[in-house]
């Protein structure tokens, strides 16, 4: 026998599995080339900055603190709706012998799945609609080389 209470209207989203980080970079990507024979030390200065958000493949179809809320509680991540790179921020790496090392700063965004779905009053669900959605999960730089 139903509930006489029913279901509370309106979209819902439901997350069902993560994956990595991925780097979003704010500001031009910085590289330095060592020519020597030696180990040589690169040093990289933010000189931008930038606010990252949320981004999104599919139909959301709730807002995006919604998300964050549900992501987060599902898989136990501090993520956020947007966070800032600012200017300043520096790293120093080793670059090898006759190799670039390359730095981006930026913000790294979480990769996870899920789906929104709308609940009617009497708690009939509809079509799920799924969505890939990037949340800013940490601020830092992404280095490599070749």
């Amino acid at each position: 026998m139903p509930s006489s209470r029913g279901c509370e209207q309106g979209w819902y989203y439901y997350p069902t599995s993560k994956t990595k980080d991925y780097h979003k970079g704010v500001g031009a990507e910085q590289a330095n080339h060592n020519g020597t024979s030696r180990t040589a030390k690169s040093t990289f200065t933010s000189e931008v900055s930038g606010t990252v958000g949320i981004a999104y493949n599919g139909e959301l179809n709730v807002k995006g603190s919604v998300a964050v809320i549900e992501i987060s509680g599902k898989f136990g991540v501090t993520i956020s709706a947007s966070l800032t790179a600012k200017i300043g921020n520096s790293i120093s790496v080793d670059t090898p012998a006759h190799k670039t090392t390359y730095g981006r700063y930026g913000v790294y965004r979480l990769k996870s799945y899920g789906y929104s779905r709308y609940t009617y009053v009497d708690c009939g669900q509809g079509a799920k609609h799924n969505v890939t959605i990037y949340t800013p999960h940490r601020v830092g730089w992404a280095i490599w080389e070749d």
